[in-house]
């Protein structure tokens, strides 16, 4: 395998995105910093579709079908019905979504076939959410040219350069929908890129933009879920917890922010009460997310039985997202990091970056060489993901393993060192081990 292209041409986030976001950070201080705390959340609010009403999301597709089925030829509504098949697959959970969207979006191009910005955009935003990142730009770009001022075609464009690793492309996207539409899924975006450049206090300064913007239930949600989750890879559980709390009492059911909740009392050594909270989670609302975190911890609690059932569990649900469309190379990379079978993690690993080089994925390449005891080759895909600034936990324990395995010493201690002090408790696996090779090291902290 060839080793990663050169990074010399990666950008950190230009200067017109940086100023947005000190512009912003002014505003918030201009209104108070208390008006965003995670102690103080938005007034309770009912949770989307519960109690058995339908959501906002039910009621537009519900809405869209019946009118198509009054006029079949619209293709303005079947683009509507597409993009809205795509945003139910998200939060729903639910790939099988996938297909109808399709269905959908290529019906309305059919009918319009030039000029039709919102089916390209809507093809982007489905092919981004299957993880064809190549599709979503190629689509995006469509969209642009017929939509150049429209925020969300930019949107579809940060989403797929930021995964294909285009960091330069990515922050002109971004930029652009800044400029067009300030808002949750603008700040949120700018989050995300700050976040892969190492820029963390920006990044929680992005958020807190975006929750103050959060209206919707299912957008405070995300912004308190985003917020936690930032709090917690850096090591603050306090904050994480908080976070996770607010968003609790404005949807109480909200499955994001209960396997938060549980992340963080597994960090804090409550195994019991982490394992319940995951396993009435999966049971309830089941993600290849929250069963692999309960897996895992079920691995490291000593229990490979549960285990092994929730890993054939999440096989079951990877070929149901394969059978939508979706490719699912990198997460079915790492779930075999966790089952011990390194080969098949590399396999999947390079295929994935076949097709796309962010960081994240340059890591789960090194991380899947190392375990083939390949740490030469690692250590170039170690460095490939290091070169944004990413502040990692996992990313440098592996970065510090690989160095182990190579002899340089030193600089191993250093890695594992950051990734401790990063988060302490950045995985139920890999932070004992962490700890028992910097002993080992002669680095014992």
């Amino acid at each position: 395998m060839s080793a990663p292209p050169s990074t010399t041409g990666a950008r950190r986030p230009g200067p017109l995105l940086t100023t947005v976001l000190l512009a912003l950070v002014a505003g918030l201080i201009a209104v108070g910093f208390t008006t965003l705390a995670p102690s103080d959340p938005p007034g309770p609010v009912a949770a989307a579709g519960s109690a058995g009403a339908p959501s906002a999301l039910d009621r537009a597709i519900t809405t869209a079908r019946d009118k198509l089925a009054r006029r079949d030829q619209d293709p303005r509504t079947w683009a509507g019905l597409g993009a809205a098949y795509v945003e139910a697959a998200r939060a729903k959970g639910d790939p099988t979504y996938y297909p109808k969207a399709e269905e959908a979006l290529r019906k309305s191009l059919a009918q319009q076939p030039d000029g039709n910005g919102p089916a390209l955009s809507g093809l982007g935003a489905l092919a981004n959410a299957r993880h064809d990142f190549t599709a979503a730009r190629d689509w995006g770009e469509q969209a642009k040219a017929v939509l150049p001022d429209n925020a969300e075609v930019y949107g579809v464009l940060t989403d797929a350069y930021t995964q294909l690793g285009d960091t330069a492309a990515a922050t002109d996207a971004l930029q652009r929908m800044l400029d067009l539409k300030p808002g949750v899924a603008s700040f949120t975006r700018a989050a995300y890129e700050f976040e892969l450049h190492g820029r963390v206090e920006d990044a929680r300064h992005a958020l807190d933009r975006a929750l103050a913007d959060a209206v919707d239930p299912g957008d405070v949600v995300f912004c308190r879920h985003l917020l936690g989750k930032l709090a917690f890879d850096n090591g603050d559980f306090d904050t994480a917890q908080r976070h996770f709390d607010a968003g609790l009492r404005a949807v109480p059911d909200a499955g994001s922010l209960l396997q938060g909740k549980a992340t963080v009392a597994a960090a804090r050594g409550r195994t019991a009460e982490a394992l319940a909270g995951l396993q009435d989670i999966v049971a309830r609302q089941p993600s290849l997310d929250g069963l692999q975190e309960y897996a895992l911890l079920l691995t490291a609690a000593g229990q490979p039985e549960p285990a092994a059932r929730q890993y054939a569990i999440i096989e079951e649900q990877q070929g149901i997202d394969a059978a939508s469309g979706a490719n699912i190379d990198l997460e079915a990379s790492l779930v075999a990091v966790d089952r011990g079978n390194a080969k098949r993690a590399l396999e999947l690993a390079q295929a994935e970056w076949s097709r796309r080089q962010p960081v994240f994925v340059a890591d789960a390449v090194a991380w899947a060489l190392h375990l083939n005891g390949r740490d030469a080759e690692a250590l170039t895909y170690a460095d490939r993901a290091a070169s944004t600034g990413w502040r990692s936990a996992a990313a440098a324990y592996h970065r510090g393993m690989i160095l182990a395995g190579l002899g340089r010493n030193a600089e191993a201690v250093t890695a594992l060192t950051e990734a401790l002090r990063i988060n302490p408790h950045f995985s139920p696996v890999g932070a004992p081990a962490a700890r028992t090779a910097l002993a080992n090291l002669g680095g014992a902290r």
